[in-house]
C-alpha cells in the first residue's frame, strides 16, 4: 500500500497533475440521451480496390462502390483491369451546360454530353471529380456516353479529404435510368487517394513534359474488399477518427480470446499498474471490467507477428511503437465511463480498439461513444467482430486532443459478453526491457506479466520517482539476462571444475603382493 500510495503522489503532484485534472473536469458520465450519429455506416459488400503495381510494390485505394450499377457481388462484371485516364473536364462539366430536352433524349437524367477526351476513355476507367455537384447518376451517365468500362469519382472535400460514401440514385428517374443502362462499377475514392493515384508516376524532379498520363498508373486492377481491410472516415480532425472494418478476422479474434482465457483480472483503476497502461483516474471509470496485458513483443508467434505487419502496413505507424495486446471483458451492466487514454511516461499518440466478439442483437449494448467532437454529431460505434476503432489521443502538433474522450456503454442483452482488445501507439520505439525482456518473462504464464515484476516496478517509481524509476527498471530488465546468463556460466564452469579435479586425482595404488611364510615346497618325488 505505502508502493501504491507513492506512485499515486507522484501523479498527483508531479506536472502530470495538471492534464488529469483538466481531463478529470471535462470527463463526466456517459449520457444515453444524446443525439448520436451511429456507425459503422459502410457494408462489407459495398467495398472496393483499387490496386497497381507489381508483386515487389503494390500500391492501392480504398473505394465504396455505389448502389447502382455493377455491384460487388457480381464478380465476373465488376472486377476489371484497365487503364486509368482523367476526365476532360476533370468534373465532366467544365463550363458546359446540360444538353437542352429539345436537342437530345436525355431519359430524366440532364447531363452535359460526353466528355472531350472520349476517345481515349473508351473501354478504361475514367476518374473524375464531384466539384460540379452533379449527381452520381450523371456522372455515371457521361462516363457510359463516353464508351468508359468503370467510373471512379474522387470526392474532392477538402475538409474531410478521407471521406467517402456510396453514390446513390437521387430521384425516381436517376434510379430506371441507372437501372436500365449502367452496367459498369461505379465507385467512390477519397481526396487523398485521389492525390496518391494522380502522382503515382511522378518522380521528384520531372519536368511537366516528361509526366506520362496524368501522374496515373498504366494499368489499375479494381475489384471487391471481401475480407480484405478497408477505411471509414468518421472524423478528419478533433478528433482524428476513423474506422477498419475486417482488421483482424474472425479465427484471429478468437486466438486472442483464447489467449486470454484464465488471465483475466478485475480493473480497478483507483490503483496504477503503469507498467499495462492503466492509470490511476480520479473518480471510479471502470465499471464491472475484468482486463489483461497479453505481453508478446518479439516473441510473438506467426499469427501474431501476421497480426502486427498488417495493422503496420493498414495505419502507416511501425510495429515497434506498438504495445502489446490490452484485453478486456465487458459482463451485463459492465461499463467504462467517459475518459482520455493518457500516460505519464509513453502518452499515447492513437489508440486501437478492436471488437473481438458479436453480440446478439444491437440493442445488446457495448457501444464505444464519442460524445466530444469538435465539428458534427456526438458519435457511437457498435461492435461488429474485427471492425477496429481508431483515434488520435493528440492533434498534429503533439497536444493533447480534449475532444478525444471516449467511454463505452453498458451491455445491456441478458446473458451477453463483450470483449475488446487496445493496442496503443506510441510517439517513439518502445525499449527493449518491453519488447523482449518482459515477454520473456510472461512466457512461462502465456502471455501474463507475473505480478513480483510489476510490484518491482511499481517499488522503482516509489523509491527513484517517475522517469529515474523507470531508467532504472529497464536497465535491471536489460542487466537481467545478463545475470542470468552469467550465473549458469558459473554453475556450469563449477560443475567441469568438478568433473576436471575428479579426472585428475591420482588413482588409489594398489596394494603389494603378499609374502609367502612357509617353505618352500620341493618336487613330488618319483614313484618308486
Amino acid at each position: 500500500m505505502q508502493t501504491t500510495s507513492h506512485i499515486s503522489k507522484c501523479l498527483l503532484f508531479g506536472s502530470f497533475f495538471v492534464f488529469l485534472a483538466e481531463a478529470a473536469s471535462s470527463a463526466n458520465s456517459i449520457d444515453p440521451t444524446l443525439d448520436y450519429d451511429i456507425f459503422p455506416l459502410r457494408e462489407q459488400e459495398k467495398a472496393a480496390i483499387v490496386e497497381w503495381g507489381h508483386s515487389a510494390i503494390i500500391s492501392a485505394l480504398d473505394a465504396a462502390v455505389a448502389d447502382f450499377g455493377v455491384h460487388t457481388s457480381q464478380s465476373a462484371f465488376f472486377e476489371v483491369e484497365t487503364s486509368p485516364i482523367l476526365a476532360q473536364p476533370v468534373d465532366g462539366r467544365g463550363e458546359r451546360s446540360d444538353i437542352p430536352e429539345d436537342e437530345d433524349d436525355i431519359e430524366g437524367v440532364p447531363y452535359p454530353g460526353r466528355l472531350l477526351n472520349a476517345r481515349e476513355a473508351h473501354g478504361n476507367m475514367v476518374v473524375m471529380t464531384n466539384h460540379a455537384g452533379m449527381s452520381g447518376v450523371a456522372m455515371a451517365r457521361i462516363a457510359k456516353e463516353s464508351g468508359a468500362a468503370a467510373l471512379m469519382v474522387v470526392n474532392v472535400d477538402d475538409e474531410n479529404p478521407d471521406f467517402i460514401f456510396s453514390l446513390q440514385a437521387e430521384t425516381e428517374e436517376e434510379r430506371k435510368y441507372a437501372e436500365e443502362h449502367i452496367d459498369f462499377p461505379v465507385i467512390m475514392v477519397s481526396l487523398a487517394s485521389g492525390n496518391l493515384i494522380t502522382t503515382a508516376t511522378v518522380e521528384e524532379g520531372m519536368a511537366e513534359h516528361e509526366i506520362v498520363n496524368n501522374g496515373m498508373p498504366d494499368r489499375v486492377r479494381l475489384y471487391a474488399a471481401g475480407d480484405r481491410p478497408f477505411f471509414e472516415d468518421v472524423s478528419n480532425q478533433n478528433p482524428v477518427l476513423y474506422l477498419i472494418h475486417n482488421l483482424l478476422t474472425q479465427d484471429e479474434c478468437e486466438m486472442l480470446l483464447k489467449q486470454s482465457q484464465g488471465k483475466l483480472d478485475k480493473l480497478d483503476d483507483a490503483v496504477s499498474n503503469l507498467l499495462e497502461n492503466i492509470v490511476a483516474e480520479p473518480s471510479q471509470k471502470a465499471i464491472n471490467i475484468e482486463t489483461t496485458m497479453m505481453w508478446k513483443g518479439q516473441l510473438n508467434n506467426h499469427a501474431g507477428k501476421q497480426i502486427e505487419e498488417r495493422i503496420e502496413q493498414v495505419t502507416g505507424y511501425p510495429q515497434d511503437q506498438f504495445s502489446d495486446w490490452q484485453i478486456s471483458k465487458f459482463v451485463q451492466g459492465a461499463r467504462h465511463e467517459l475518459h482520455y487514454d493518457h500516460h505519464p511516461l509513453y502518452s499515447p499518440v492513437a489508440t486501437i480498439s478492436v471488437f473481438l466478439n458479436h453480440l446478439d442483437d444491437n440493442d445488446s449494448g457495448g457501444e464505444v461513444v464519442f460524445p466530444n467532437p469538435v465539428q458534427g454529431s456526438p458519435v457511437m460505434i457498435t461492435p461488429q467482430q474485427g471492425l477496429a476503432v481508431v483515434h488520435h489521443n493528440t492533434d498534429y502538433e503533439g497536444n493533447v486532443d480534449y475532444s478525444a474522450v471516449y467511454g463505452e456503454m453498458n451491455v445491456r442483452g441478458k446473458d451477453q459478453v463483450k470483449y475488446i482488445a487496445r493496442k496503443y501507439v506510441y510517439a517513439q520505439p518502445l525499449p527493449p526491457s518491453k519488447r523482449i525482456i518482459l515477454p520473456l518473462l510472461a512466457l512461462v504464464n502465456g502471455g501474463k506479466l507475473p505480478r513480483l515484476v510489476v510490484n518491482i516496478h511499481d517499488l522503482f517509481i516509489a523509491k527513484f520517482g517517475l522517469e529515474s524509476g523507470n531508467v532504472y527498471f529497464d536497465k535491471l530488465c536489460t542487466m537481467y539476462p545478463i545475470l542470468v546468463l552469467l550465473m549458469i556460466g558459473t554453475i556450469i564452469q563449477r560443475i567441469f571444475q568438478s568433473k576436471l579435479s575428479a579426472l585428475e586425482k591420482p588413482k588409489t595404488e594398489k596394494k603389494p603382493p603378499k609374502k609367502s611364510s612357509g617353505k618352500k615346497k620341493g618336487k613330488k618325488g618319483k614313484k618308486e
